[in-house]
């Protein structure tokens, strides 16, 4: 099997989880429980079977709550970058959290739930990676392989897996599943406090360095408590 381009990874936890409401009125989103288990358990669970051994967790909402319930674990070993002052957003979460990275990192939603294709995600990642000409490698899901997602796609992605938006008023054909391997090339002179990770894809996709993945199993959009029955029903088929 591929050798792992990183034995880290940020798990973004921080998050109001508003779309998630009324289950997030007393408990962080990563919390809430798909198929018997918390959102962040799944997540916590893939890294481990992957062979990631350390996992950076960032916390601001209910934070007590989440960081008693992440540092119990042994595998992987959790550290928390705390955000309880301010809620900085994904660019500005993973800016605080650096000093705790490897270069290279994985960094993934804490709400992300998928089943594995014939390799998991993460050794998918490594086998593209490319430090010379990336600055992150996103992993994308196309329609088909993304259970509850209504939206019109994110991303379109050439023949060499080079990424563009998606144009106003199209569809494009790959999702963004929460999952990319980040060089910390990518977050070079990168603004102040809160930021999106949006802003610093755009200027790699100016340069030519944001790249995609096409993933090779099955997402699922875990956003509000209407998906959480489907999502179940679905991992319950396998």
């Amino acid at each position: 099997m591929t050798k792992l381009a990183s034995d880290t990874a940020m798990i973004m936890a921080a998050g109001m989880g508003k779309r998630m409401r009324p289950l997030t009125a007393s408990q962080p989103k990563p919390l809430v429980r798909v198929a018997g288990k918390p959102l962040i358990d799944h997540a916590l669970d893939r890294l481990e079977t992957a062979g990631v051994t350390n996992a950076v967790v960032n916390v601001h909402y209910l934070a007590d709550a989440l960081e008693a319930h992440v540092t119990s674990r042994k595998m992987p070993a959790v550290v928390i970058s705390d955000e309880r002052s301010q809620l900085l957003e994904t660019g500005g979460g993973m800016v605080k959290a650096q000093s705790k990275l490897p270069d290279p990192f994985f960094c993934l939603n804490a709400d992300n739930i998928w089943l594995d294709g014939p390799q998991d995600a993460f050794h998918d990642l490594s086998l593209r990676w490319d430090p010379e000409r990336m600055d992150a490698l996103l992993l994308l899901v196309p329609h088909a392989s993304a259970l509850n997602f209504r939206g019109k796609g994110d991303f379109h992605m050439d023949a060499v897996g080079t990424v563009t938006r998606r144009r106003s008023g199209r569809i494009a054909p790959f999702i963004y599943t929460g999952i990319q391997l980040v060089s910390h090339r990518l977050l070079r002179d990168a603004p102040e406090g809160k930021f999106s990770t949006n802003i610093l894809w755009n200027r790699a996709i100016e340069e030519g360095r944001l790249f995609g993945a096409a993933f090779t199993g099955r997402w699922f959009e875990v956003g509000t408590p209407q998906a959480i029955a489907p999502t179940e029903e679905a991992l319950r088929r396998g």
